[in-house]
């Protein structure tokens, strides 16, 4: 035979496209030649995947040899290709059944000792294959527990080149913990190891400002974005790093969706198939608009807001970060998802996370009451105004944090809330939340547009009385009277209450105006 087809998986965002791999031998001079739109590392595929072939103890076909990657039309990048290129150039030399490559999908790098090295993206290619139709795949074995995690498809893991080779021939392989760690039957559930929990930061580490704890339950109670000015040590950081804490674990289909991006993003963690937790990223002040948001040439990879999909993006003394980038977040933050042009095409990306942003009163960061502070009241302000007001009309929660007194430093008797606690009303609140929901596109309380909170759950005149208010006297935009109705919502669900009350409403006025009083 001297054609031969297989197909693997090429990921354009995270959106999977199936891609036949043709492999032709003929007659003239010996060589390969790849085509089909392949970037430098498809290019580079030629000569791996002929050292592997012939490493592996494998004859190498002498013969011109022509890829092509169909659609043609269609960017190929990465290394991932290289297993799938390798198989369907010995199907073609008859070294291997052209039959069982038929309803196979194939992934993998080849190191040049015919190693099949680890991938990205694995997870949303096996969810591209088994949505197409096709029912089993060959990874690499270090893939193998993340590809099982879709249960309707038939995960091979293979170690090596040769493992492949024998496993298509129908040749008895070599088992290893490696190689088969992960695999589930057509309908079973993964099994892979998981990786053991680390102790997350707790609350209860945490000593003074109920001003600040009280925001994170709220925060996470609902899904709002947060800001929280205060002076150096006033535990801005220690509160924006325990608010994944207190969030509730991710469903099935959530952790498959972080899962996902986390694997198109290579920083999946060993031993950790399944991403069970809210994600946190702490991006550096000096980081890039691509660093953030997505970037790259060609087909745009995930920034830092996609990794923090379904978590927390904490943005630490946010006006350092250059504008360009805090502005970039605006859309994003709005759309909960960020789609990226590049020439290769559209990478889309989901980016629903909750933004909370941290920052000193003035650019020296003096303690409160430091006589050296000489930053004159123009000079703060223009600091704050960094942060543009765009931006901060779409944070629902803005509070001023004080310095901790030291009665509550010093003589601290281990009487605060820990994290599980608050976990607990948060999970309560949610669940309110939730029931009141049932039958919309919406989870939290913070995606439920301001035109149903204004019509379907219109509160009464007298319930919403400084809202409005607020709002006659221009203190708010229009978008921050709904977030005030959200926050509303939010802290009624902790309480209990089936709907907000005036309470609920004129504490929901003070968590939205609070640092326009402290700037």
């Amino acid at each position: 035979m001297v054609l031969a087809t297989t197909r693997s998986i090429a990921l354009v965002g995270m959106r999977g496209r199936v891609i036949d791999v043709e492999a032709d031998l003929a007659d003239g001079l010996p060589g390969v030649r790849v085509v089909g739109l392949p970037d430098a590392a498809l290019h580079e595929a030629r000569d791996r995947i002929r050292s592997a072939v012939v490493n592996s103890d494998l004859d190498w076909p002498t013969r011109r040899i022509t890829i092509c990657l169909l659609p043609a039309s269609l960017p190929k990048a990465g290394s991932q290709f290289d297993l799938a290129l390798a198989l369907a150039v010995l199907a073609a030399a008859g070294d291997i059944p052209a039959g069982p490559l038929a309803d196979v999908a194939v992934l993998g790098e080849l190191g040049l000792g015919g190693r099949v090295r680890a991938v990205r993206g694995v997870l949303p290619a096996a969810m591209a294959a088994s949505e197409r139709g096709i029912r089993r795949l060959i990874v690499p074995a270090a893939n193998a527990a993340e590809a099982a995690l879709v249960g309707d498809l038939q995960v091979r893991g293979v170690p090596t080149l040769a493992a492949a080779v024998a496993f298509l021939r129908g040749e008895p392989v070599e088992e290893s913990d490696d190689a088969t760690e992960g695999v589930t039957a057509r309908t079973g559930r993964p099994h892979g190891r998981q990786r053991a929990d680390v102790a997350a930061p707790d609350l209860a580490e945490l000593v003074g400002q109920p001003v600040g704890r009280r925001a994170i339950e709220v925060a996470a109670a609902g899904g709002h974005h947060l800001f929280m000015v205060g002076p150096p040590g006033s535990g801005k950081t220690m509160l924006a790093e325990r608010l994944p804490g207190v969030l509730p674990p991710l469903s099935d289909e959530e952790a498959i969706e972080v899962t996902s991006i986390h694997s198109v993003a290579g920083v999946l963690r060993p031993g950790e198939p399944l991403i069970r937790r809210p994600p946190f990223q702490a991006p550096h002040h000096t980081a890039s608009v691509a660093a953030l948001v997505g970037g790259g040439s060609r087909i745009a990879g995930p920034g830092a807001i996609t990794l923090a999909h379904r978590g927390v993006l904490f943005l630490d003394e946010a006006p350092e970060f250059p504008v360009a980038v805090l502005e970039a977040l605006r859309q994003p933050l709005e759309l909960g998802e960020i789609a990226i042009a590049r020439s290769a095409g559209i990478a889309r990306y989901p980016a629903r996370c909750q933004l909370v942003l941290a920052a000193n009163p003035c650019p020296c960061a003096a303690p409160s009451g430091d006589q050296s502070c000489t930053c004159l009241s123009r000079v703060r302000a223009r600091y704050l105004a960094r942060l543009s007001g765009p931006l901060l009309d779409r944070i629902d929660i803005q509070v001023e944090l004080l310095p901790v007194a030291g009665a509550d430093l010093l003589d601290n008797d281990g009487q605060v809330e820990d994290s599980g606690t608050v976990a607990k009303r948060v999970l309560q609140a949610r669940e309110m939340a939730k029931a009141r929901l049932a039958g919309t596109a919406w989870r939290v309380n913070a995606e439920v547009s301001g035109h149903e909170l204004r019509t379907r759950w219109q509160l009464p005149r007298r319930v919403r009385h400084f809202a409005d208010m607020a709002l006659n006297l221009g203190q708010v935009s229009a978008r921050g009277y709904d977030r005030i109705l959200r926050l509303a919502w939010t802290i009624a669900d902790l309480a209990g209450h089936s709907t907000p009350q005036a309470g609920d409403v004129d504490e929901a006025v003070g968590m939205r105006m609070r640092q326009q009083v402290a700037a």
